[in-house]
């Protein structure tokens, strides 16, 4: 029972952001007139701003009451409910973020404070002219990139780069229409009987398990483990259907916004309408339609990216993690925290069911699932008469191949038998741009990124280099910036858009596509080149990991991967684990459609490399407990605990002496039995102008290692131009 207080109640408010360590917590103010109630969102005074937060519940007290300002007004939205706000709070001690901008991360909605009633917009009506100007002509293909969707005239104008006169003017011209709409309108429903599934052998089974599991309406998780191509989706769009029957709402998450067009006509299909939609690729419009019909319980099932986790759904019971193994779930900016993690969090906090599905799941989920904390489910075929593909390895220590290419001869020979059988090939490679190294043949200068120790990738087709780390980009030189020597810059090793330049030199006749997420301007134009390519508008297409995503080429029978090796180096502890990943997963994309068998040929020059023998031999299994092994006996996750700290400033010196003084304060951490590893250089020593340097603590399993990282850091005050960025159980160590 959420806790009423009537006008003039001291209340606590959570405000949605961040405003310092000495406002990370609730602010006491008086309740408003007709009074508020826990969760319900206000705008209160804080200085001479207006800000909006939620009742946290009561004031704390420690402010005089007379001198307490009043709730401004309650807004016209939903409460948040008890479930949300204990899992935001649960999320910010977990992760170690200020609860504030943990909050913030539930109300990334604009309006939130504006009634219900109608506003104007515009959509796409009639013929375009034969002659526009540039600015009409950029509306046009603004309002084309919606998709058809009615959008505001500011959404216009920010995709156009335009003013709202342009718009106007083609109003009048008949090209657009304006009218008058509803600000927020319920999605339609979805019927979990629309189309009738026919599942086969291992799918059947492991939808009735799921179903059963969604229909007792309690807290599980389920590891669904399937090779690529054996339907999972299907299967746990069973456990969607069931969802949907008990009244419950539905989250599916995905890894990359460009399987969401496809996923999306999947579900259409299936449950006779489209959902609800959440991804940097939505409209303002439609994230505010969103977040206020959730609330209200109109929006059944949301397919969206990580951040739809902190949406206020009203009865939440299933939770999709798709590809749950991939690395984008992994926030690795501002609030630090993992998607696939905090969905297991949110569904026992709400009694909601969790499945994690992956043809090549990550080892916490695998160990989770060995030690009997998660249900596993086994697809081990593909669907109908598809068969995996064959794996061979190509021996690049055998081939003499010339400095400027990169395509072994028994690579090349294999694209041109498909060829000549009408199928398509895919040449993978893990690098975007033309080369990640341009270097000056004089000197040895490697071109660097001004703001970042990072060396800038060449992108010819936008005739620049690109920093990879703070998107900085600059002219490729003329001259070398170090030595002054004219003519002798040359880029070194190859990206996807040098690849495609020896496809075209070798292929001549080939129709190709380049896949690569750098390369779009906007998701609807990814789709239409994936669609594109579905339907055999490409023979070969060359891509990196944007390819291994789950996408379904039905006429790709073989996949090429040029640089097998290139995620072996380094020493990243996950190394292992993810380039077995990326290379199953790619593999898989040859040979879905029944038709043929695929073939995956790997080009390394460590053919003998036990990532590369396991990668080919197919014995997952084996795999899998050969890792979990060595994670074991280092005492590394998923079986101990790590936590990274990046201190951060303009100030090399400055950065390294805080660390050093934190290093001697390590007393808290010593005594969880905890180690402290640094201060030291960050492998990316500088970013956007930053000077970064790393602290790495591992502990036991059952350490209490955010309690005691709380004590340590709060035993000094750090410089005010230092930043500190705490990430519980980092997936990247740059």
């Amino acid at each position: 029972m959420e806790r009423v207080f009537a006008e003039g109640d001291r209340v606590g408010v959570l405000l949605t952001e961040p405003l310092g360590r000495s406002l990370s917590g609730t602010l006491d103010y008086r309740a408003p007139e007709g009074g508020c109630g826990t969760g319900d969102f206000v705008e209160v005074p804080l200085g001479p701003r207006r800000m909006v937060g939620v009742v946290w519940g009561p004031g704390d007290g420690s402010f005089d009451m007379a001198r307490l300002r009043p709730v401004t007004r309650v807004l016209d939205a939903r409460p948040m409910r008890a479930e949300l706000r204990a899992f935001l709070t649960r999320a910010a001690d977990y992760t170690l973020t200020p609860l504030p901008a943990m909050l913030r991360l539930a109300t990334r909605a604009p309006g939130l404070g504006e009634s219900a009633g109608m506003r104007r917009v515009y959509r796409l009506s009639g013929p375009a002219p034969n002659k526009l100007t540039d600015a009409r002509l950029r509306v046009l293909e603004a309002l084309r990139g919606f998709g058809g969707a009615a959008v505001t005239l500011g959404e216009i104008c920010d995709a156009a780069g335009c003013t709202s006169s342009v718009v106007k003017g083609l109003v009048k011209a008949g090209v657009i229409a304006e009218e008058d709409a509803p600000r927020d309108l319920p999605y339609p429903d979805l019927n979990p009987a629309a189309a009738k599934v026919q599942l086969m052998g291992e799918q059947i089974a492991a939808a009735a398990a799921l179903t059963a599991a969604v229909a007792q309406g309690n807290y599980g998780t389920t590891l669904l483990k399937g090779v690529t191509g054996s339907g999972k989706t299907e299967v746990y769009l069973e456990a969607v259907a069931e969802c949907l029957r008990h009244g419950r709402q539905a989250l599916v998450l995905l890894p990359e916004i460009a399987l969401t067009a496809e996923f999306l006509t999947r579900v259409e299909a299936r449950f006779g309408a489209r959902p609800a939609e959440w991804h940097s690729g939505v409209t303002q419009t439609e994230r505010r339609r969103l977040w206020r019909m959730l609330g209200e319980g109109s929006a059944q099932m949301v397919v969206g990216a990580r951040s739809a986790l902190f949406l206020p759904f009203q009865h939440l019971g299933l939770i999709v993690v798709d590809e749950e193994h991939d690395t984008s779930y992994k926030q690795e900016e501002g609030v630090l925290y993992n998607a696939r993690d905090m969905a297991v969090l949110r569904a026992a906090i709400c009694g909601a069911q969790v499945v994690l599905a992956s043809a090549t799941p990550s080892l916490e989920s695998w160990v989770n699932a060995e030690q009997g904390k998660y249900t596993r489910l086994d697809l081990g075929a593909r669907f109908g008469t598809a068969e995996l593909p064959e794996m061979r390895a190509i021996d690049m220590r055998d081939e003499r191949l010339p400095a400027n290419r990169w395509i072994s001869e028994p690579l090349a020979e294999a694209v041109k038998a498909r060829q000549a059988l009408g199928e398509q090939s895919l040449l993978f490679l893990n690098r975007r741009g033309y080369a990640p190294v341009t270097i000056c043949r004089a000197c040895g200068h490697q071109v660097g990124c001004d703001d970042c120790d990072a060396r800038m990738v060449e992108h010819r087709f936008l005739k620049r280099l690109v920093c990879h780390q703070c998107g900085a980009s600059k002219p490729v030189p003329d001259t070398c910036p170090s030595c002054g020597v004219a003519g002798r810059m040359a880029p070194v090793g190859p990206g996807v858009e040098r690849l495609a330049e020896e496809v075209a030199e070798r292929f001549p006749e080939a129709r190709v596509a380049i896949l690569s997420s750098d390369l779009f301007g906007s998701a609807r134009a990814l789709k239409e080149q994936i669609e594109s390519i579905a339907a055999g508008g490409a023979e070969i297409i060359i891509g990196t990991q944007i390819v291994a995503k789950g996408h379904n080429f039905p006429l790709l029978t073989l996949v090429g991967v040029i640089d097998a090796d290139l995620g072996l180096q380094g020493s990243d502890l996950r190394a292992a684990e993810r380039t077995f990943q990326l290379m199953r997963q790619v593999a898989g994309r040859a040979g879905r459609a029944g038709n043929r068998r695929g073939l995956a040929l790997l080009q390394s020059h460590q053919p003998d490399h036990p990532v590369i023998r396991a990668i080919l031999g197919g014995d997952e299994e084996a795999f899998w407990k050969a890792e979990a092994d060595e994670r074991r006996a280092a005492g590394v996750p998923p079986y101990g605990r790590m936590a990274g700290i990046i201190l951060s400033g303009p100030d090399v010196a400055q950065v390294f002496d805080f660390g050093a003084e934190l290093a001697r304060l390590d007393g808290p951490l010593r005594r969880i039995g905890a180690q402290l590893y640094g201060p030291a250089p960050a492998p990316i020593a500088r970013v956007r102008g930053r000077h970064r340097v790393r602290l790495l603590i591992k502990a036991d399993k059952l350490a209490p290692i955010q309690a005691a990282v709380s004590e340590w850091l709060s035993q000094v005050k750090p410089p005010n131009a230092v930043r500190i960025a705490v990430d519980i159980d980092p997936q990247s160590f740059l």
